[in-house]
């Protein structure tokens, strides 16, 4: 419990100024090299040697993955990963349906995410690729046996670090009083969104998580924060910590915004608008508001409801696309089955590309 020492107001200000040094001196190199950018969105995986011609920065960057390979516990990752193959469907569905939404309720990160366009305007495009980033960190063998993981985590850090690039050389309305866009706390509440959150969200759907898998699965995203820049000095190694953390930054952040109401408005239209069955098409606020409950529910403009049972919920999962597999659910058939979900409905299968900036 010694962590909880650490979650007072005036450590997560300082988080609040933290950035990731390592991430956004590679992007500066890639700002000035877009080939380079391209060259990398061409790879399966990370290389153990790269060109004379790669700047320093990029090199001590991508560099740091294939150090990391040498502190993966495989004994965790394929206890979290045997997790997901059971019980991959619904962590895919709250994902959308509790923990984007728990982010946008947090005021000064929803102004990062909100200036996005590409999150507004094209979000199902960004629910795809979020979609592919968890399906690919959950990968059987992953960060063990087979090493592409490495390249995602190191794809998508390089994401958030061309959006700081952007919005704080771009943003004319940008607010010192945000902190860094996509700093340490925020980090650190994203990670908590895609693992307590969703084990949150599976508990209200009536499903029992016991405390060894609960702390597997902090310990499976301590392990994605690491390798995404996160200050694991701060990351919790248990239940009561985690609810902590979550709970500071609740009390830090939660408030409502207009950013937070538009990221809400575009979800929930996305939903209403491609979700085939009309009952469930219905009751996508009522869901919504369900898992995020009543402060975050309001905070986002959303009826709060606690009288959804957890096997309507399940079920509007299953009739919203997260199709019952039965006994023969596991990884290949759900990623399969979002492959094919993403090929019907955009026409296209969904990839994980860094920016490639046209300079002339």
């Amino acid at each position: 419990m010694e962590k909880l020492k650490l979650y007072t107001w005036e450590h997560l200000d300082a988080l609040r100024k933290r950035k990731d040094p390592l991430a956004d001196a590679a992007v500066a190199t890639l700002i000035k090299n877009p080939s380079l950018a391209e060259e990398i969105n061409t790879w399966t995986q990370i290389p153990d040697a790269f060109p004379k011609n790669y700047p320093q920065p990029l090199v001590e960057y991508l560099s740091f993955f294939n150090v990391a390979k040498e502190f993966a516990n495989p004994e965790i990752l394929k206890v979290g990963q045997q997790f997901f193959n059971k019980e991959g469907d619904i962590y895919l569905g709250l994902l959308g349906f509790y923990s984007l939404p728990y982010c946008y309720a947090f005021g000064d990160g929803a102004e990062v995410l909100v200036r996005s366009k590409r999150i507004v305007n094209e979000i199902g495009s960004r629910l795809g690729e979020t979609g592919l980033f968890v399906l690919d960190l959950f990968k059987p063998g992953g960060f063990i046996s087979d090493s592409s993981p490495y390249l995602t985590c190191a794809k998508v850090r390089l994401i958030h670090a061309f959006s700081r690039y952007f919005i704080l050389n771009f943003s004319n309305d940008w607010s010192d009083e945000f902190g860094a866009p996509i700093n340490q706390e925020d980090m650190l509440g994203t990670n908590l969104a895609f693992s307590m959150i969703v084990l949150r969200g599976m508990t209200k759907m009536g499903t029992a998580i016991d405390s060894e898998t609960y702390n597997t699965i902090l310990e499976y995203w301590k392990w994605i924060g690491y390798l995404l820049g996160v200050d694991l000095k701060f990351w919790p190694s248990n239940a009561k910590e985690a609810f902590e953390l979550d709970r500071l930054i609740r009390k830090r952040h939660l408030k409502p915004t207009l950013a937070g109401k538009a990221l809400i408005t575009a979800l929930a239209a996305f939903y209403k608008e491609n979700i085939p069955d009309p009952l469930i098409r219905d009751q996508v606020d009522l869901l919504l508001g369900f898992f995020l409950g009543k402060e975050a529910g309001e905070a986002l403009g959303l009826p709060s409801s606690t009288k959804l049972p957890g096997s309507l919920v399940e079920l509007m999962f299953k009739l919203s696309g997260w199709r019952n597999y039965g006994s023969k659910k596991n990884y290949s058939l759900i990623r399969k089955m979002m492959e094919l979900q993403h090929q019907e409905q955009f026409g296209k299968q969904f990839e994980i590309q860094i920016p490639v900036i046209n300079r002339s």
